[in-house]
């Protein structure tokens, strides 16, 4: 794809995000668009947020589940940056204005706080385990700019893997201690059941569903580093939020996590 198209588009998304309107979906309008293009776009519109201050303080995998991807009919795992500006407070209000929320979504999920650099590819799930400091439930809200969440492979990288922000939970776990397959998501929204998961949903175990991002990125030249964040993927469907919703979750040996939204 021409480098001046990846910057149109690139700018497409971020003037999107800050105005909180949606797009045609790039695959409607460009039949030939690659992952590799949809991944260059991506990188101008994270310039682009850069350039306004933002920092990225960590990694994303998403579409890892069968669940989601059933619900999303996108079949094959997503990548993206985590920017200072995407985190919020656990157990705080989040304004879907304030954070150019469109459509968002919610989804629990285990995020992996690293202590060591990791340079793929060739990472394997016992390297990743090892590289992590901490692990911790946390709350990704999801969004699109693209219309209706109409999405394919390539418009959810071109979008920053469809990230809107995130909570991380409180408790930091040693990941050797448990068995992070086992472990049981459950998630209510305004106290009525909304979802479960186990850990093994996301590629197996969420190690290998980490590895395989490690792996990813380090192909394009992309190394995690140490103290990064990396999320790995929701144990259970979506969950879409509104304004005066609220959500919480626990991971059974983790701990919990919670958010509130206002207009």
């Amino acid at each position: 794809m021409d480098p001046q198209l990846i910057k149109a588009l690139g700018d497409e998304l971020f003037n999107a995000l800050r105005q909180r309107t949606t797009l045609t979906p790039l695959t409607n309008r460009y039949a030939d668009i690659s992952i590799e293009d949809a991944y260059r776009i991506s990188l101008q519109f994270l310039s682009r947020r850069e350039a306004l201050g933002e920092r990225v303080i960590g990694k994303k995998i998403g579409v890892t589940s069968k669940a989601v991807q059933d619900m999303l009919n996108v079949h094959q795992p997503d990548f993206g940056f985590l920017t200072d500006r995407m985190q919020v407070a656990n157990g705080t209000s989040v304004s879907l204005a304030e954070y150019n929320l469109i459509q968002p979504r919610a989804e629990g999920e285990i995020a992996f706080i690293l202590a060591e650099d990791l340079n793929g590819p060739g990472i394997s799930a016992d390297d990743v385990l090892t590289a992590t400091e901490a692990v911790t439930p946390c709350f990704e809200i999801v969004d699109s700019r693209i219309a209706d969440w109409q999405i394919r492979i390539q418009d959810t990288v071109a979008d920053n893997a469809s990230c809107g922000v995130f909570a991380l939970g409180e408790t930091r776990i040693d990941p050797r201690q448990i068995d992070l397959a086992s472990v049981e998501l459950t998630m209510q929204k305004n106290a009525q059941p909304a979802g479960n998961g186990l850990g093994s949903a996301v590629q197996g175990h969420p190690c290998a569903a980490v590895a395989w991002l490690a792996n990813t990125l380090g192909e394009l030249g992309i190394p995690f580093r140490r103290g990064e964040i990396i999320l790995s993927g929701a144990l259970a469907p979506l969950v879409p939020v509104t304004a005066g919703d609220q959500i919480e979750m626990h991971i059974s040996e983790l701990g919990s996590a919670r958010l509130r939204f206002t207009d």
